[in-house]
C-alpha cells in the first residue's frame, strides 16, 4: 500500500509538473501576441545582463589562466630538456660541471614552484569564484518560470472576476493560487535582488587580487631565474676562460661553386685576343647600330681641373641600344629594373651600384671568383649580371679601395657572403 501510494504520489507530482509547463507554455504565447501583459522590473534585468557579461568575463580569464599554466607546464619540459642536454655535453674534466648541475637541479625546483605556486593562488582562487555563478544562474531562470506562474495566476483570476457568470468558489480558489504564486515569486526575486549587485561589484577585488598574485609570483619567478642564469653565465665565462684558445668563428653560409668568372675570364681573353697582323679596330661608319655618340658632360670647371671642358662617360652595357643625352647622370638597368641617378651612373662608383656594406668579419676565399675581406673593408655591391648565378644568401660586388685604385670591375669584382657584412647606405 505504501508502494502504490507512493507511486500515485510521484505520478500526481509529475502530472502537476506537466500541467505547469504547459500552462507556462500558454501564457508566453499569450503574452508575445499581446494578448496578455508580462510583469516586468527593468532593475532585475540589468542585475541579470550583469550576472551574464561577469560570468562571460569570469570564464574566459578561467580558460586563458589554464593556457597560461600549460603555457608554464611546457616551458618547464623545455628548460629541463635544454639542462638535460648541457649537463650531457659538459664533459667531467671542465671546471664548474658540479656548479653547472647544481644550477641546473634549481631550475627544474624553481620552474615547479612557480607553477604549483599559480595553481594555489591563482587557478584555486578562481574556481572557487566561478562556482557560485551554477546556483546563482539555475536560481534566476527558477525566478523566471515562477513569475510566469504568477502572471499566469493573476490573469486566471482576473479573467473569473470578469466573467460574466461568476463562481464564487473557482474565483476564490484562483485567489487562493495567485497568493500563493505571488509569494513564492517575492522570495525568490527579494534574495536575488540583494545577491546580484553584491557578486557584481564583487568582481573588482577578485581581479585585482587575481593579478597581483599573478605578477607578484611572476616577478619573484624571474628575480630568482635571473640569479641561476647569472651564475650559469659565471660558469660558461669560466670554461671559455679555460678553453680560451678556441674559440668560435662566424662562418659564412654554403654556397655552390659556380662557373661564372671562368665563364667571363674566358670571354674577356678571346674578346681582347688581337688578331695577328691586324691593326687597331677602325669605329664603324655612321648610321650602324653600334655607332651611338659618345656622352660628355662638363663634369667638373675648367678652372678648377685644369682639362679639357667635356669628360668622357663610359657607356653600361644596358645603354648600348639607347640614343646618346647629355646629362650629369645616366640610368642603369639593374636585374630588369631601371634605377636612377643613386649611383649607376657617377662617375665615383661603379655601374648598376646598389648600396654599401661594410665587412664586419674577416672572410679568407675560397675560391678564384671571391673576395678577400678584412674587417672594416668598404665593399660596393652590384647586381648579378646573369641573377640565375646568384646563390642565397651571397651578393656581388667590389672592394671600394681596389675600385677607386683601379675601376675594372673584371679585375676587382667578386661574390662574399652576405652575414659577413652589414649595409651602411
Amino acid at each position: 500500500m505504501a508502494e502504490m501510494g507512493s507511486k500515485g504520489v510521484t505520478a500526481g507530482k509529475i502530472a502537476s509538473n506537466v500541467q505547469k509547463k504547459l500552462t507556462r507554455a500558454q501564457e508566453k504565447v499569450l503574452q508575445k501576441l499581446g494578448k496578455a501583459d508580462e510583469t516586468k522590473d527593468e532593475q532585475f534585468e540589468q542585475c541579470v545582463q550583469n550576472f551574464n557579461k561577469q560570468l562571460t568575463e569570469g570564464t574566459r580569464l578561467q580558460k586563458d589562466l589554464r593556457t597560461y599554466l600549460a603555457s608554464v607546464k611546457a616551458m618547464h619540459e623545455a628548460s629541463k630538456k635544454l639542462n638535460e642536454c648541457l649537463q650531457e655535453v659538459y664533459e667531467p674534466d671542465w671546471p664548474g660541471r658540479d656548479e653547472a648541475n647544481k644550477i641546473a637541479e634549481n631550475n627544474d625546483l624553481l620552474w615547479m614552484d612557480y607553477h604549483q605556486k599559480l595553481v594555489d593562488q591563482a587557478l584555486l582562487t578562481m574556481d572557487t569564484y566561478l562556482g557560485q555563478f551554477p546556483d546563482i544562474k539555475s536560481r534566476i531562470a527558477k525566478r523566471g518560470r515562477k513569475l510566469v506562474d504568477y502572471d499566469s495566476a493573476r490573469h486566471h483570476y482576473e479573467s473569473l472576476q470578469t466573467a460574466k457568470k461568476k463562481d464564487e468558489v473557482k474565483i476564490a480558489k484562483a485567489e487562493e493560487e495567485l497568493i500563493k504564486a505571488q509569494k513564492v515569486f517575492e522570495e525568490m526575486n527579494v534574495d536575488l535582488q540583494e545577491e546580484l549587485p553584491s557578486l557584481w561589484n564583487s568582481r573588482v577585488g577578485f581581479y585585482v587580487n587575481t593579478f597581483q598574485s599573478i605578477a607578484g609570483l611572476e616577478e619573484n619567478f624571474h628575480k630568482e631565474m635571473s640569479k641561476l642564469n647569472q651564475n650559469l653565465n659565471d660558469v660558461l665565462v669560466s670554461l671559455e676562460k679555460h678553453h680560451g684558445s678556441n674559440t668560435f668563428t662566424v662562418k659564412a653560409q654554403p654556397r655552390k661553386k659556380s662557373k661564372l668568372f671562368s665563364r667571363l675570364r674566358r670571354k674577356k681573353n678571346s674578346d681582347n685576343a688581337p688578331a695577328k697582323g691586324n691593326k687597331s679596330p677602325s669605329p664603324p661608319p655612321d648610321g650602324s647600330p653600334a655607332a651611338t655618340p659618345e656622352i660628355r658632360v662638363n663634369h667638373e670647371p675648367e678652372a678648377a681641373s685644369g682639362a679639357t671642358p667635356g669628360a668622357s662617360i663610359p657607356k653600361s652595357p644596358s645603354q648600348s641600344s639607347l640614343p646618346a643625352v647629355v646629362v650629369e647622370t645616366f640610368s642603369a638597368t639593374v636585374n630588369g629594373t631601371v634605377e636612377g641617378s643613386s649611383g649607376a651612373g657617377r662617375l665615383d662608383l661603379p655601374p648598376g651600384f646598389m648600396f654599401k656594406v661594410q665587412a664586419q668579419h674577416d672572410y679568407t676565399a675560397t675560391d678564384t671568383d671571391e673576395l678577400q675581406l678584412k674587417a672594416g673593408d668598404m665593399v660596393l655591391v652590384i647586381p648579378f649580371q646573369n641573377p640565375e648565378e646568384q646563390d642565397e644568401g651571397w651578393l656581388m660586388g667590389v672592394k671600394e679601395s681596389d675600385w677607386n685604385q683601379h675601376k675594372e670591375l673584371e679585375k676587382c669584382r667578386g661574390v662574399f657572403p652576405e652575414n659577413f657584412t652589414e649595409r651602411v647606405q
